[in-house]
């Protein structure tokens, strides 16, 4: 079965990106293998707003060799050709994605999504690229109250920019007998 990862940079202070949806906090690494990480994927979710900041940076919102899925229940999909946009039910299309074959499925972006998706019990990865930035304000990694999630730690490395990549299971609690 395949795997759905939230793999996203993050501040010191738990932002994913500026209040107004700016990322040009996220400090570049020669050390990140963004070639190796793409090809782990042949899909990606993400929503409107994650989207929309990607069109604002001059991009389509494909992703070369990528499934993109864009949740909204505003946008309209003959607007975005190379996309698909879906106005359902994340947490039911994202369980259907990881029932079909491929590889590993990138929750691309949105805290709204994340949370979604985790209370769903979709998520089975958290990698953070945890930046030596603090923001003090932004769009939380995990907005609105949440009900307690266990995490097993995977894997951690520390970069030379000082990045910590740091890699989480998601545990799920155990199935009664």
């Amino acid at each position: 079965m395949r795997r759905l990862r939230y793999s996203v940079a993050v501040t010191l202070d738990g932002y994913i990106a500026g209040p107004n949806g700016e990322y040009d906090w996220i400090v570049a690494d020669p050390a990140i293998d963004f070639a190796a990480l793409y090809r782990q994927f042949d899909a990606a979710v993400m929503g409107r707003k994650t989207f929309e900041t990607a069109i604002q940076q001059g991009g389509s919102g494909e992703m070369p060799g990528m499934e993109v899925v864009v949740f909204s229940r505003t946008l309209r999909p003959q607007d975005h050709p190379k996309v698909t946009v879906l106005p359902g039910d994340p947490a039911r299309v994202v369980a259907g994605m990881k029932d079909r074959p491929g590889k590993d499925i990138w929750l691309f972006g949105g805290g709204a999504l994340f949370r979604t998706l985790l209370d769903a019990a979709l998520v089975d990865t958290i990698e953070l690229g945890v930046m030596p930035v603090l923001l003090g304000q932004g769009i939380p990694l995990l907005p609105g109250a949440a009900a307690q999630t266990r995490l097993r730690l995977t894997d951690s490395t520390r970069l030379p920019s000082g990045i910590l990549m740091l890699k989480y299971d998601v545990e799920r609690p155990a199935e009664p007998l």
